[in-house]
C-alpha cells in the first residue's frame, strides 16, 4: 500500500459493489474483490476496469491512477484471501438483514487488520447489520448512490457502538476518493437520500398513473426543475436564497401556506397494486424502449459535466473568499 492509498476489500459484486471497486481502482488504490457466486466474480473485473476507465473519459480520474489501480486489482477466492490484509472492508451484498449479518460475521472472522468495516445498506441500521459482530465499534453503514463511482454523496450512519474516531478516519478516506460524506445523527429507515427520493418518486409515479403527465415530460420536469436547483443549493438553501430581501420568515410563511394546499393533495399510498406496477413498467418501457444502453453513457456524461461545473464554482468562490481575506 503506497502513501495515501488505502487497501480496500469489496465483498459482493452486484451493481453497488462493482461501483465501489471502480471508484477505488480509479483512485489507484489496491482493491480485492470477492463474491460467493462464481459467475458474478468472473464478470466483475472486466466491468470494474471498464467503469474505471470511463471515469478518465469523463474527466473524473487520471489515466495513471486508473492504470495503477487496475494493475493492483485482485480477485479473492475466499473471504480470507480478499479481506485478510484490508484496512477498509466494504460489504455490498443484497439488502437482506440475515444475509448481511452472516457476511459481516464472516468478514470479522478474517479481517483482523481492518480499521473500518462498512455496510452499503440503503435502509438497514448499522446496529442490526453488525448484530453478530464482536467488534461493533469498527462497523457502520456507508450508503452510496448509483452510479457509485460518479455521484459523490455517501451517507454515514454509525451505530451507538461505532467509534467516533473511525467515523472521522472514514470521512478522510472518502474525501480522498472525491466523495462528500454526510453523517446521520440518528438512524431512520431508508437513511436520508432514499427517503427524499422515495417521496419524490411516489408523487412522480402517481402523476404518471393519474394521466397528469407522460413519463418523458415528468423526467424533464424533475431533472430540469427542482433537481437542477437542488443540485446547486439543496432545498433549504434554495428557498433561503429565494427569500431575498423579503426575509426568510415572511417568505417561508407564504411558501408553507402554498405548499400546505399541495401537501393535502399529494399521494399518500404506501404500496403499488400489481396492476399499477404493470401500468408503470409499461409506460416507462414504452417511453424509452431499447434506448437504455445508449442513454446510460449520456447520463454519465451529463453527471460528470454537472460535477465539474459545481467543482469549478466551489473553487472560484473559495479563491475569492481567500483573496478578500
Amino acid at each position: 500500500m503506497t502513501a495515501g492509498h488505502v487497501q480496500v476489500a469489496v465483498v459482493g459484486m452486484g451493481e453497488v459493489g462493482r461501483g465501489w471497486a471502480a471508484l477505488c481502482v480509479a483512485a489507484g488504490w489496491p482493491v480485492a474483490v470477492y463474491d460467493n457466486e462464481a459467475q458474478a466474480l468472473r464478470d466483475a473485473p472486466g466491468e470494474i476496469e471498464a467503469r474505471s476507465r470511463a471515469l478518465v473519459t469523463l474527466g473524473q480520474a487520471t489515466q495513471g491512477a486508473v492504470d495503477t489501480g487496475i494493475e493492483s486489482l485482485r480477485i479473492g477466492r475466499s473471504l480470507l484471501q480478499a479481506c485478510g490484509d484490508a484496512a477498509w472492508v466494504v460489504e455490498a451484498v443484497r439488502e437482506d438483514l440475515l444475509v448481511k449479518q452472516k457476511v459481516l460475521e464472516g468478514i470479522e472472522s478474517v479481517a483482523g487488520k481492518a480499521r473500518v468495516i462498512t455496510s452499503s445498506s440503503s435502509g438497514l441500521s448499522a446496529k442490526d447489520v453488525a448484530g453478530r459482530c464482536l467488534r461493533q465499534e469498527r462497523c457502520l453503514v456507508a450508503h452510496p448512490l448509483n452510479p457509485v463511482e460518479l455521484i459523490p454523496l455517501v451517507e454515514l450512519a454509525p451505530s451507538p457502538f461505532t467509534d467516533g474516531a473511525l467515523v472521522e478516519l472514514l470521512k478522510g478516506w472518502l474525501r480522498a476518493l472525491g466523495r462528500i460524506p454526510v453523517v446521520l445523527n440518528k438512524q431512520v429507515p431508508g437513511n436520508v437520500a432514499n427517503r427524499i427520493a422515495a417521496a419524490v418518486w411516489r408523487e412522480a409515479i402517481d402523476l404518471v398513473l393519474e394521466g397528469v403527465i407522460d413519463v418523458d415530460d415528468l423526467d424533464r420536469a424533475v431533472s430540469l426543475g427542482p433537481a437542477l436547483s437542488w443540485a446547486a443549493a439543496g432545498p433549504h438553501l434554495t428557498y433561503h436564497l429565494a427569500a431575498g430581501t423579503k426575509g426568510l420568515d415572511g417568505f417561508l410563511q407564504h411558501l408553507l401556506h402554498t405548499f400546505e394546499n399541495t401537501w393535502a393533495d399529494l399521494a399518500t399510498w404506501s404500496k403499488l397494486e400489481p396492476e399499477q406496477g404493470s401500468k408503470l413498467i409499461h409506460a416507462i418501457e414504452r417511453t424509452y424502449q431499447d434506448t437504455v444502453e445508449k442513454l446510460r453513457p449520456l447520463r454519465d456524461k451529463r453527471l460528470a459535466g454537472i460535477l465539474r461545473s459545481l467543482e469549478r464554482t466551489r473553487r472560484t468562490v473559495a479563491m475569492r473568499y481567500i483573496q478578500e481575506e
